[in-house]
């Protein structure tokens, strides 16, 4: 009977055996027997145990019910339970043990058996990182089979008490109250043993997690050690209700620790992207949306809610089925994840997981042959005419050659971006990939990728923005906001030390590695020559790439929002309102260096000086500066025309450009007039003659009305009309002239209807004005 698991059938027998010995142990060969009986009752127990301890790896509903029959013979329910708690404790133990150690003697490639002999948590530090995620999956498939066989049981002994009950109330009451307070020690002791089994599993995974260090895994195979992890999470929280605190801490320091790694290469990797990127258009179509790149696909699957970041399809039905109803006679919520790795790494290493992306292929317009470029940015680019994948071939010139118009000059509305442009918008949704992954450490990877954008900003202000000169002018180019961004930035961010000081601090050196050196502005990239209005295309790519890098992160704001912890918002409102915002800024100081190049401002001066103001007549003719400086203004227009052929100037910054070269005309229009050494009123009337013919023409030129800085000049002109006491009022309220400005004003009105006295008074007003400002 034991060798056909008949255990109920052996105890019964044995039973019957040792009470009929009992009858008759006046006997003494009978009295023997029962002894002998009584120690196959023992060794039956013994088997019973062994067969007990089966149920713990793999649930047999038929061998269970014959174990806790047999148990009932015996009257031991409870130690029964007892047992099958060590059992489960036990099983666990070993189970993680002799999958660990099988990969670890498997690659030591060595019949050593000292292994055998070590701790479990030494022995995880012995896993390769080859055969990490293997071992981990399979770790996990043994103790979900563990942990099922436990839900079975639970199962088995619910389904079980309601027969008895049924079966009781339908019988006698005999032995009922026994078996009542049996059923409700049985029912505590295996919900408690809920909690502690899981417990258990966590402790034995958090051990194999922190064994190794996963800082020098690939990205891909780092988030697939995290899906199995937040899988094992979803099976923990239908196994007892756990939060998983161990599991979550210890996949979040593992994650704090790979992300700063992760980072502090992807910031070198910035850095030399942006130092080789010669800031040429990247060809996108112009309905181009981050959402075709591959890296973004998962923001259409996160609107569907699933419960774990693995690929699950959400049941529609009210009623979700779990892990362990779906998986209950047979598979493994362990095994697709496998399965699912396999197809995608093949896929991702044929073709780098691009070309096989039909929506991120439909995003590129041409192929572009371009040697120096990195092989991840050589993607496939979709001809837009005819939608097929050109032939590798086609080399620079020839597109060059192509008709003008394939260039996205037709394009109105194709955003300016560049290959780094594009890579930082990849790295975002890599980041956010991570974050939807890692809610525990939303905020750091929020951080990271704030300083992605931070250093793109900062690159884009040093190698286009920064002139030392213009601050001087005072007028105000960068806002304060921008400047204490930019302050901020190069303080946190930018490493500005030469060298490593040997003497430097611990925590120096520790906070320098957080830093990263100022780019260098690629030597392949002129800004001098004024043909190309100094670089004046780069520039339009470089500055316009920035703003939409910053539309990009504005469209995923509410995205970041949502994962963001409360207490951490304010970082990220702060974040987009004083660093996201000021994008657009930098335009100004930008563009400003070249309208300051882009006209001969001294050369007009010079030929204003030449004018003789203190004329008697009145004059019909303006003077020929005024032509000069229109051929200059036609010229910049010439060539303006001629950098939109190669790239597409939007709007904003053609009448930012026309603006600042404007503006600056005017400046010098005042300043050429303020080094008037004699002026009459027909002298002044002159200036107002040269400024009309100069506005006349200019409004031809150009769409921006008002002109700017027009009243700036005609108030100086007209200034020179006024009575004494007029002027100094007038002098008192016209803050925006320098000093220089006003000092002349007054100097050439001496003697036509100015006294001497007058003049001193006037002077001593100026000085007032002056003195606040110093």
């Amino acid at each position: 009977m034991l060798e056909e698991e008949d255990y109920p059938g052996a105890i019964q027998l044995c039973l019957e055996c040792q009470k009929a010995a009992s009858t008759f142990k006046h006997y003494s060969c009978i009295s023997e027997l029962n002894s002998k009986l009584q120690d196959t009752l023992e060794q039956i127990e013994e088997q019973l145990d062994v067969a007990l301890s089966k149920i713990c790896k793999n649930f047999d509903i038929n061998h269970y019910t014959k174990v806790q029959q047999a148990y009932r013979l015996l009257g031991k329910t409870q130690t029964a339970m007892d047992q099958l708690h060590m059992h489960f404790t036990q099983a666990i133990h070993n189970t993680v043990f002799q999958v660990v150690l099988g990969y670890v003697e498997l690659c030591s490639g060595n019949t050593d058996t000292k292994f055998q002999k070590l701790q479990y948590k030494d022995l995880c530090t012995h896993v390769t990182p080859d055969s990490y995620i293997p071992c981990l999956a399979d770790l996990c498939k043994a103790l979900w089979e563990v942990m099922l066989s436990y839900y079975r049981t639970m199962e088995w002994h619910e389904k079980h008490d309601n027969e008895d009950t049924t079966s009781a109330s339908e019988g006698s009451n005999i032995g009922t109250e026994e078996t009542n307070f049996d059923r409700g020690y049985i029912k505590k002791k295996l919900e408690h043993g809920l909690t502690r089994i899981w417990q258990d599993v966590q402790l034995k995974v958090k051990t194999y997690l922190l064994g190794t260090d996963l800082s020098i895994f690939k990205y891909d195979d780092f988030i697939f050690v995290l899906d199995i992890i937040s899988r094992l999470m979803q099976v923990g929280e239908e196994f007892c209700g756990s939060k998983s605190e161990v599991l979550q801490e210890s996949i979040r320091k593992q994650s704090v620790n790979y992300f700063k790694n992760y980072h502090r290469t992807r910031l070198d990797e910035l850095r030399m992207f942006l130092e080789n990127e010669t800031w040429e258009l990247c060809p996108v179509k112009s309905n181009f949306s981050i959402l075709q790149l591959h890296e973004f696909k998962f923001m259409e699957q996160s609107r569907s809610p699933s419960v774990s970041p693995s690929k699950q399809p959400a049941s529609t039905s009210s009623k979700t089925v779990t892990l362990f109803e779906q998986y209950c006679s047979d598979g493994n919520p362990f095994e697709i994840q496998a399965n699912h790795k396999d197809e995608e790494t093949e896929d991702v290493l044929a073709s780098n997981g691009y070309e096989s992306d039909e929506q991120e292929k439909s995003a590129y317009q041409e192929y572009d042959s371009d040697s120096d470029v990195p092989e991840e940015l050589k993607r496939d680019y979709v001809d837009e005419q005819t939608g097929d994948a050109p032939v590798k071939s086609v080399s620079r010139e020839t597109l060059k050659s192509r008709k003008k118009s394939d260039y996205s000059l037709n394009k109105v509305n194709a955003p300016i971006l560049t290959n780094t442009t594009l890579n930082v918008i990849r790295l975002v949704g890599k980041y956010m990939q991570m974050m939807n992954i890692l809610k525990p450490i939303a905020f750091d990877v929020i951080h990271f990728m704030s300083q992605l954008f931070d250093y793109y900003l900062y690159a884009i202000y040093t190698f286009f923005g920064r002139n030392d000169s213009l601050e001087s002018t005072g007028l105000g180019l960068s806002s304060s906001r921008l400047r204490t961004t930019l302050n901020r930035i190069q303080e946190s961010l930018i490493d500005m030390e030469v060298s490593a000081d040997p003497t430097a601090t611990l925590t120096a050196a520790e906070e320098r590695k957080e830093k990263v050196p100022s780019p260098h502005l690629s030597h392949l990239v002129v800004l001098t020559s004024g043909d190309t209005l100094y670089g004046l295309a780069e520039r339009v790519v470089a500055t316009e790439s920035l703003v939409f890098l910053a539309e990009q992160f504005e469209f995923l704001q509410p995205h970041l929002d949502a994962v963001m912890p409360a207490v951490k918002k304010p970082f990220l409102q702060q974040f987009y309102s004083q660093t996201v915002s000021t994008a657009s800024e930098l335009r100004k100081p930008i563009y400003w260096i070249v309208a300051g190049k882009a006209i001969d401002y001294e050369q007009m001066l010079l030929l204003m000086a030449n004018v003789k103001w203190d004329v008697k007549e009145i004059m019909s003719q303006h003077n020929i500066y005024v032509d000069a400086l229109l051929k200059e203004f036609e010229q910049f227009n010439r060539r303006l025309n001629e950098v939109s052929k190669r790239v597409r100037i939007p709007l904003p910054v053609s009448n930012i450009l026309w603006e600042h070269c404007i503006r600056l005309a005017n400046r010098t229009i005042v300043e050429g007039y303020a080094n008037v050494k004699k002026c009459s009123n027909e002298g002044r009337a002159l200036m107002q003659l040269d400024f009309q013919q100069f506005l006349m023409k200019l409004e031809k030129l150009t769409d921006i009305r008002p002109i700017p800085d027009k009243e700036f000049v005609e108030t100086y002109i007209k200034a020179y009309y006024l009575t004494e006491n007029d002027m100094e009022r007038w002098i008192k309220e016209h803050r925006e002239y320098s000093t220089k400005q006003l000092t002349n004003l007054v100097n050439v009105c001496l003697g036509s209807h100015i006294n001497k006295k007058a003049r001193q008074k006037l002077l001593a007003a100026i000085d007032d004005i002056d003195r606040p400002k110093r």
